[in-house]
């Protein structure tokens, strides 16, 4: 009898601890899974070069590996599709602060019956600048690639100040089938002395 009670003790604690085993395995695998994810997925990458000169800081920026081939069937189907990007001027320090803010928004929707794409691009809401074109490089130029946009008067700046321009970038539309390159939105950064 007290064996058998013994056997039963050891039989319960083996499958407690063969059970404890288990949902620690479990959980190392779901601990690594994100990283390992993130490991294997591309790195988002925008190029970013600010300018303060003239009276004016401008940032040219480019946004690379964007048009994938989910990308360009969404376009080629005729579905209106806008890359947005925010831009942020910031005053580095111990309590960093948004000195300026844009965002500027690339839209294109390809027609069909003409075979060509229309092209618009917004500065905060405003029509800056709208185009037609023929070719799919002239498309990829136009939503990823940016020279000397304005972002702030410096004026606002202070001498010997370090500050950094942080562009974010995000798509529209987003629905199950079309994805951007990456979880979340791409960013880039570059920093610069404001020296007059």
């Amino acid at each position: 009898m007290m064996a058998d009670v013994s056997r039963h003790a050891r039989k319960h604690e083996t499958h407690e601890t063969g059970g404890l085993f288990r949902v620690f395995r479990i959980f190392v695998i779901v601990v690594a899974l994100p990283g390992i994810a993130r490991a294997d997925a591309p790195a988002s990458d925008i190029s970013v070069t600010p300018i303060a000169r003239d009276g004016q800081v401008v940032v040219s920026f480019e946004m690379t590996d964007a048009f994938t081939p989910e990308v360009s069937d969404a376009i080629q189907s005729g579905l209106s599709t806008t890359f947005s990007y925010d831009l942020e001027l910031r005053r580095n320090g111990l309590l960093d602060r948004t000195v300026a803010s844009v965002t500027i928004s690339a839209t294109v929707r390809f027609d069909n019956l003409t075979r060509r794409y229309q092209m618009s691009r917004t500065v905060d809401g405003r029509l800056e600048d709208a185009r037609p074109a023929e070719e799919q490089a002239a498309v990829r130029a136009w939503m990823t690639r940016f020279d000397r946009m304005p972002l702030s008067a410096t004026a606002v700046l202070e001498t010997n100040g370090e500050y950094s321009v942080r562009v974010r970038a995000h798509t529209r539309p987003h629905n199950t089938w079309f994805f951007w390159p990456w979880t979340g939105t791409a960013l880039g950064q570059a920093k610069f002395t404001f020296i007059q």
